[in-house]
């Protein structure tokens, strides 16, 4: 019997210390507006916010725009569900600043799906994230991003799908949402979450 309970112990022990590694994420959107986030001027209601959702659309002017906090970070990771509504979405994730993104959607330039995979203007797609048979079409999806230094990491729905090491990343900045300019598009995001390491 003591057998039995020093390895139910030893068991609870091991999990408490694993649990202790992992980071304790925190909302950053609240679910009711847009406080913690610099809202892009001329809004035109493409950024909005109700019932636990972020709701993100195109206007007529197709414009786009990026939804940025007003908190700066280092190492972190950040966690996030998405749903692509509608038309040809085009969005992702700022990392630090607009040169390292991660991509969710069409890639306006491959015009084909890349998400999970970083985007970075001066080499468009380094290496891109197999997401084959883990992306849900028309179903949230769990974005989850950790970035430690110049390297980060993308896992979808639970599964890592992409490492990649930028020399160019900024050391500290916002984490921004995109709306990409000339798309007609909606995406909704939820459960926004960030946790610093």
């Amino acid at each position: 019997m003591k057998k039995i309970i020093f390895l139910v112990v030893a068991m609870l022990a091991i999990r408490s210390a694993a649990n202790a590694h992992e980071p304790s994420l925190k909302k950053i959107f609240n679910g009711k507006d847009l406080d913690g986030w610099v809202v892009p001027d001329n809004n035109r209601d493409n950024w909005t916010a109700r019932d636990g959702v972020l709701y993100v659309k195109s206007d007529t002017s197709r414009k786009g725009s990026i939804l940025w906090t007003k908190q700066q970070y280092r190492n972190f990771v950040i966690s996030a569900e998405f749903l692509m509504v509608d038309g040809t979405v085009d969005s992702g994730i700022f990392l630090r600043s607009e040169n390292d993104q991660i991509q969710i959607g069409i890639s306006g330039s491959l015009k084909r799906d890349l998400t999970g995979s970083p985007y970075l203007p001066k080499l468009k797609y380094p290496v891109e994230a197999d997401v084959k048979n883990i992306l849900k079409e028309k179903e949230w999806n769990t974005m989850k991003v950790q970035v430690i230094d110049k390297t980060y990491t993308v896992w979808l729905n639970g599964k890592q799908v992409m490492t990649y090491t930028s020399e160019s990343i900024a050391d500290k900045g916002p984490v921004g949402l995109q709306l990409h300019p000339g798309n007609v598009m909606a995406i909704n995001y939820r459960n926004i979450m960030l946790a610093e390491l």
